[in-house]
């Protein structure tokens, strides 16, 4: 049970500055204790844990013009940051997640300033129809992060420029292009700023769990680990990968988000498969990838390896033994 609130913001527009603070707060939060993390990252896509940057992110164009990609540890779809926006996260113990209450902050806090706002979906927010928020989640070591964005003043033209989103995921939400489907709340809340909605959330934060919000001071994290968690999230290995030629790449969308895999074939075993996911389980793609690692390059075998898979929501597992029989 929540009994103490924390509030942190940071003045860093660094994203992977910021991506290794909210890790330090995620595992310096403290039985009974929610964290409320608000920051801002200047000009940056940042992807989910197992997507393939390149098919996300006009990459190049987006470095040249001096903006960044970064890749967070949850999962979900890729997202464009500029200052704009304002990133919230809330860092809990597992026992003490809740879902619906964390949301309930943000609601509360947007409503606040007049503007009508509900959930759609499993993790997204909206206003008049248009989306606001998406959130993400990640889980690890008994330490909760869930994790979103909030349009103040977005550029969605340069949002647009840089982020390849597929004509499959816009048809699914029925709109023709990401402009058209998102709303910046300064539209609805004129002279909106973003200071004024961090004391918002804050003010929010408070009210919904009925207990005082106060500072977290800087010693509560181990800033020798945001140093070296900083250089990991700045890599060209955790930002990129290892871009691999494949023999046979197969890609799907489901209600619970798209899947691509990728398979290097010898002497008819799987010697090397990467599974891309903007799913919100961010755990199963590396879990396919050892499974199918080394397994026949056969229907029957594949559809029978994924037994061994746990994901979330289960229709995952079901839905990939079909899209593989009808794929290969």
């Amino acid at each position: 049970m929540i009994e103490r609130l924390s509030v942190y913001s940071t003045e860093s527009q660094d994203p992977y500055r910021n991506l290794a603070i909210e890790l330090g707060l995620t595992m310096a939060v403290e039985p009974g204790e929610c964290i409320l993390f608000l920051w801002q990252n200047r000009k940056t896509v940042v992807i989910g844990k197992n997507q393939n940057c390149w098919r996300e992110c006009r990459v190049s164009e987006l470095e040249a013009a001096g903006g960044h990609l970064a890749r967070r540890l949850s999962g979900g779809g890729a997202v464009f940051h500029d200052l704009g926006n304002l990133n919230f996260t809330f860092c809990v113990r597992e026992e003490d997640e809740d879902v619906p209450r964390q949301m309930e902050v943000i609601l509360r806090a947007v409503r606040g300033l007049g503007i009508e706002a509900a959930m759609s979906g499993r993790n997204d927010l909206t206003a008049q129809g248009r989306k606001f928020s998406g959130n993400a989640f990640c889980r690890s070591g008994g330490r909760c992060c869930h994790h979103g964005t909030l349009l103040v003043d977005v550029d969605r033209r340069e949002m647009e420029r840089y982020l390849n989103v597929r004509a499959e995921k816009l048809r699914s939400n029925g709109v023709e292009s990401v402009r058209s489907r998102t709303v910046n709340l300064k539209e609805l809340c004129p002279g909106l700023t973003i200071p004024a909605l961090k004391s918002a959330l804050a003010e929010a934060f408070a009210q919904t769990y009925g207990l005082p919000a106060v500072e977290l001071p800087d010693s509560r994290v181990d800033w020798s680990e945001v140093e070296r968690w900083e250089a990991q999230f700045a890599s060209w290995e955790w930002k990129y990968g290892r871009r691999i030629a494949f023999q046979n790449e197969i890609e799907r969308r489901f209600p619970w988000g798209g899947i691509s895999i990728g398979f290097n074939v010898e002497a008819g075993v799987i010697r090397e498969a990467r599974v891309y996911s903007d799913a919100m389980d961010e755990s199963f793609p590396s879990e396919l990838e050892k499974l199918l690692t080394g397994c026949r390059y056969d229907t029957g075998d594949i559809v029978s390896k994924l037994d061994g898979l746990s994901a979330e929501p289960g229709e995952i597992v079901r839905d990939i033994k079909e899209f593989i029989l009808s794929a290969l």
